[in-house]
């Protein structure tokens, strides 16, 4: 398996600790971008989340590890996939997330637009049992089609949802009359911004959505979930979202109390003039790791 080295991969580690075949851990870039609506640029998402993480420490005081040396994290080349259509690079994904989970990886997935994640979400879903899907997004992304395309980055969940109703959505702050119908007819489990805000789930909300979770739980993490003051370069920010603390300290109790087995990080859209929201979707992601192995 190609794989990235010091100069280019997640971290910036060594060969001993990011070959293929010496680590637990795999980074799968996923350059894709055909159906932005808004701001353009996740393109280049992975590339700059990628170069940013070589500024995020590998000790985590928190955790009080340095889990990359521990499990090892291998960074494999980027897919080559933008120039087909989107069906056929979501078929290039799913097949490529297989067959790392049938070698025994922890798959991480680096978009790109939020359509991408259907297809390592379907992957684990054939392989897991037991399985949550747990979405941060400020955007419900259940249309059955946006702008004629099936595929549209607002229909990600929607093409989930044909397999699996066991989705679960946090920090939602846009969507239009018909998503909501769905989420009441298919009892999509949703924790609106505004409900989080005003207390409706409790000043513990973070143990209620842990608690609804099955056993495993694979997470979608598309950026705009956060409020624009965290991470304002994405393509749909909405203003009211999750700040930093909150969020970490749902998905540290995910981690503590179910079976984190794998998620994707999307729609970064990163801009010239402000590198620190590529830093903090690379801490992100390293964050995430940390809880999901405690």
């Amino acid at each position: 398996m190609k794989y990235l080295t010091k100069k280019n991969n997640f971290l910036g580690i060594g060969n001993k600790f990011s070959s293929y075949d010496n680590s637990r851990i795999v980074i799968l870039p996923v350059p894709f971008e055909k159906t932005t609506s808004y701001g353009k640029g996740t393109l280049i998402g992975p590339q700059k989340i990628l170069e940013a993480s070589h500024f995020v420490e590998f000790y985590d005081e928190e955790m009080n590890r340095e889990l990359c040396f521990e499990l090892g994290i291998s960074t494999l080349n980027k897919l080559e996939i933008n120039n087909i259509n989107s069906k056929k690079a979501l078929t290039t994904i799913y097949k490529k997330v297989l067959k790392l989970l049938d070698d025994g990886k922890f798959v991480v997935s680096l978009g790109g637009e939020h359509t991408i994640s259907q297809a390592p979400i379907k992957a684990y879903f054939e392989r897991y049992n037991n399985l949550s899907i747990l979405q941060i997004d400020a955007h419900s992304d259940l249309r059955q089609t946006y702008e004629g395309n099936k595929y549209s980055h607002a229909c990600v969940m929607a093409r989930v949802a044909e397999f699996t109703k066991d989705i679960h959505q946090v920090g939602i702050r846009a969507q239009d009359i018909v998503e909501a119908e769905f989420i009441r007819n298919n009892k999509i489990k949703i924790y609106y911004m505004r409900d989080i805000q005003e207390g409706k789930h409790t000043k513990n909300w973070q143990k209620k959505i842990a608690e609804n979770l099955n056993e495993n739980v694979y997470i979608t993490f598309d950026v705009d979930g956060f409020d624009p003051a965290v991470i304002p370069a994405t393509g749909t920010p909405e203003p009211g979202g999750l700040f930093w603390d909150e969020t970490m300290k749902l998905i540290k109790l995910i981690g503590k109390t179910k079976n984190i087995i794998g998620f994707d990080v999307v729609e970064l859209a990163p801009s010239k003039f402000q590198k620190a929201s590529d830093f903090t979707a690379a801490k992100l992601v390293y964050k995430i790791l940390n809880y999901a192995f405690q």
